[in-house]
């Protein structure tokens, strides 16, 4: 080593000595007491120490052994802190996780291991190379060690805590990187870099600092450390990472060794490669969510930590945006718990049955279920999870339970979470399968089953909040067409008496003629205006009606548009139960808007048909169409109209009037292409021939 280097190492060496010589007085002086500060005093004073052989070592005054072992011993001593700082806020009798106790195990060894090594070479005595390769590969692992100690030290640390504790974690962790890379490339090259470590008394000259306001910040020592199944995780995930580094490292060093000419070029792809590989390991899901599974079975006594889950669970479901997301919010929270990749939300509409409300990564699920049908009653009564893949194998647990062929046609679908709210099925939450190989049991379904629960109360709220809301903007436009009825009769009591006066008093009879014409048909539209304000309290009564009649009325009604739909008429007996004007009202509503998105150069197509038992009305454009975040966010909301003299109520009396009717209503639309609407009505299976009561 040049004389210049040396003069630089030994200078930074002993400013280390001195540096951590006078935090070791400074915490003697303060905390001589405190059993905590004995093991801070014995850290840094071993690393005074360690500084000092170092110095001497670089002038050789020191045999290098002497030093290593000083070296070894400092590393003891801040490994031995922080598995001290993870185990004071243990309760009282409680041990360490099984992770955190092999790491102790394992550092344990390996200081043992290279104190003895470093006075007695007993590792291939007769082959120094391998003997100086295996030393540095066991720093290496004593380093990643320290990192991993310090990473839990600050991750388990409370974050309003951690104020007390960062800086002892920054300079430790600084130390031991520096020190991974130093021993690593030795361990790879069989030679230690000159400069890396003549640089090394430096750094740790200055992380004293750090170190010194941590220790003034936490005189006791004692930042509340909690330790859970997410602890564990990382550090097993931070020592396998560390041990496959070591390995790989080996495994270079091998190829390099026996390469011949090659050697260099082959370890660098090597080494190259392992990199890419852990770094796609490491964000991994499914390892990731299998390590969770793993570390849950085999190291605790349960699987879950259910403080964590529920704050998770909560969190999950409670932050963002209110209103529609919540449903999705749901369905996230509760998959998660499982470690599931998706899940759809089915919540009731009416009569209309069970329908898909939301999903979260699972798009291409859906179908509907009626209210009345075995699953919804089997699910309603017993409100189990349905564990599908057990149903397949041990069906006799369900008895004679059928699930819908929408869901049986779902390869991926694993478990039917019922939302019970008090004891009404609010809906229900289909899951994918766990990424993590969960398996189902009572732990997993009690789980669930609180879950659901909470996730029911919350969606109970958003729907008795949008029906508040609903119903207080009915209450206001209730009040407005009050008004406007009233005067609407006086206009038609005083139409009727200037009619009747007519009669009498005309004197040209041409002229009269015309009046009584005129005057009669503003009185026809009055009433019909009339009408349809007081729909809401209409009693008429549902009826057989020919669904050929309901379309040809809805056709003949848009005469004023210039651009003319086309009809394809239905078979004459194909009939539905319905109150005519108001089937008519809110299909004609539907072909309004279809003529309106489109230009006179399109076309408007309005067809009905018989289909597995239903009576099927499309409405079809090519007008200008709606996107999807539109449909369901706005479309069928009550007073919300993108016209400007538009009340917003049309799309939404149609959903109504189909939904009265067990009907049910779709919507395809591509922006710039078009709109389809698919109605769907039960046909009245008790029609007779000739039986048109409309």
């Amino acid at each position: 080593m040049p004389d210049t280097l040396l003069l630089l190492a030994a200078v930074g060496y002993g400013l280390t000595a001195l540096a951590y010589l006078g935090l070791s007085g400074l915490i003697v002086a303060s905390w001589r007491r405190r059993p905590q500060g004995r093991l801070l005093v014995l850290a840094t004073g071993l690393t005074a120490v360690w500084g000092g052989g170092s110095v001497l070592a670089a002038w050789g005054w020191l045999p290098p052994r002497l030093e290593l072992a000083a070296e070894i011993a400092r590393n003891g001593a801040w490994l031995a802190l922080l598995l001290y700082i993870l185990h004071l806020r243990l309760p009282a009798g409680a041990v360490l996780p099984a992770p955190l106790r092999f790491i102790r195990l394992l550092s344990g060894l390996l200081v043992g291991g290279l104190l003895l090594s470093s006075f007695y070479p007993f590792i291939a005595p007769n082959q120094p190379v391998l003997a100086r390769w295996a030393g540095n590969l066991g720093l290496v692992l004593l380093t990643v060690m320290g990192l991993v100690l310090t990473e839990q030290v600050y991750r388990s640390t409370r974050p309003e805590d951690r104020w007390a504790i960062k800086f002892l974690c920054l300079g430790l962790g600084g130390l031991y990187a520096y020190d991974f890379y130093l021993y690593a490339n030795a361990a790879l090259f069989n030679v230690m870099d000159a400069q890396v470590w003549a640089a090394r008394g430096y750094v740790a000259a200055l992380v004293t600092p750090l170190i010194a306001v941590s220790a003034a910040r936490n005189p006791e020592w004692a930042a509340p450390v909690g330790l859970s199944r997410s602890m564990a995780f990382h550090t097993a995930s931070l020592l396998g990472a560390g041990i496959y580094l070591l390995l790989m490292a080996g495994a270079g060093y091998y190829l390099r060794l026996f390469g011949g000419e090659w050697g260099d070029v082959v370890q660098t792809v090597f080494i190259f490669a392992a990199a890419m590989l852990l770094v796609l390991l490491m964000f991994s899901g499914t390892l990731r969510a299998r390590l969770r599974v793993f570390l849950s079975k085999h190291f605790f006594s349960y699987r879950y930590d259910y403080r964590e889950e529920w704050l998770n669970f909560t969190r999950t479901l409670t932050e963002g945006q209110s209103g529609e997301q919540l449903c999705e919010r749901a369905v996230e929270a509760l998959a998660r718990l499982l470690e599931s990749p998706g899940g759809a939300l089915w919540m009731r509409e009416g009569n209309a049955g069970y329908q898909r409300a939301s999903h979260w990564n699972w798009a291409d699920l859906d179908g509907t279920e009626p209210a009345d049908s075995a699953f919804i009653q089997w699910l309603a009564s017993k409100q189990w999870v349905v564990d599908l893949d057990e149903m397949k194998t041990r069906g006799d647990l369900y008895g004679d339970l059928d699930t819908p062929t929408w869901l049986q046609n779902a390869d991926d679908a694993w478990l039917v979470v019922p939302l019970m709210l008090h004891d009404e099925l609010l809906g229900f939450v289909v899951l994918k399968h766990s990424l993590g190989n969960v398996t189902f049991n009572w732990e997993v379904s009690d789980l669930l089953k609180v879950a659901a629960r909470q996730a029911a109360a919350h969606l109970a709220q958003m729907r008795a909040s949008n029906q508040l809301i609903v119903a207080r903007q009915f209450e206001s436009f209730n009040r407005t067409t009050t008004f406007v009825i009233h005067d609407l009769k006086n206009l038609v009591a005083q139409l009727s008496l200037l009619l009747a006066n007519a009669e009498k008093h005309k004197h040209n009879p041409e002229f009269q003629a015309d009046m009584l014409d005129t005057v009669e048909s503003a009185v026809t539209r009055m009433n019909k205006v009339l009408a349809q304000l007081r729909r809401g309290s209409d009693a008429a009564q549902a009826q057989s009606v020919s669904l050929a009649d309901i379309l040809t009325d809805a056709v003949a009604s848009k005469h004023a548009f210039k651009l003319r739909p086309a009809l394809e008429l239905p078979p004459a007996d194909l009939r539905v139960r319905a109150e005519r004007e108001r089937l008519t009202r809110a299909i004609g509503h539907l072909l309004q808007n279809a003529l309106e998105a489109t230009p006179p150069t399109g076309q408007v197509t309005l067809r009905a048909f018989g289909e597995a038992g239903q009576a099927i009305i499309e409405i079809s454009d090519t007008g200008i169409g709606m996107d999807d975040e539109f449909i369901r966010t706005r479309l069928f909301q009550p007073f919300d109209s993108t016209k400007g003299a538009g009340m917003g109520i049309g799309a939404y009396e149609c959903r109504e009037t189909l939904h009265a009717l067990g009907g049910t209503i779709e919507v395809d639309s591509t922006p710039g292409s078009g709109t389809r609407f698919r109605l769907g009505l039960p046909l009245d299976n008790n029609a007779y021939a000739g039986g048109d009561a409309a």
